[in-house]
């Protein structure tokens, strides 16, 4: 029962973290980042190693 628990909550995980990662291109589209959670807290959008981005994807 145990592990039946541990896998479900790994599963619940890792399927979180897939669905809130993705790819933002900046506006002339030479330059992009991903980002696992949010693309407020990638450390490329901090920075601004891209310029301002293209919200509309």
């Amino acid at each position: 029962m145990i592990k039946l628990v541990k896998i479900t909550a790994l599963f619940a995980v890792i399927s979180t973290l897939t669905a809130c990662s993705g790819h933002i291109e900046n506006k002339s589209k030479n330059c992009g980042y991903d980002y696992l959670l949010h693309p407020a807290i990638s450390i490329s959008r901090i920075i601004g190693g891209c310029g301002p981005a293209d919200e509309s994807k």
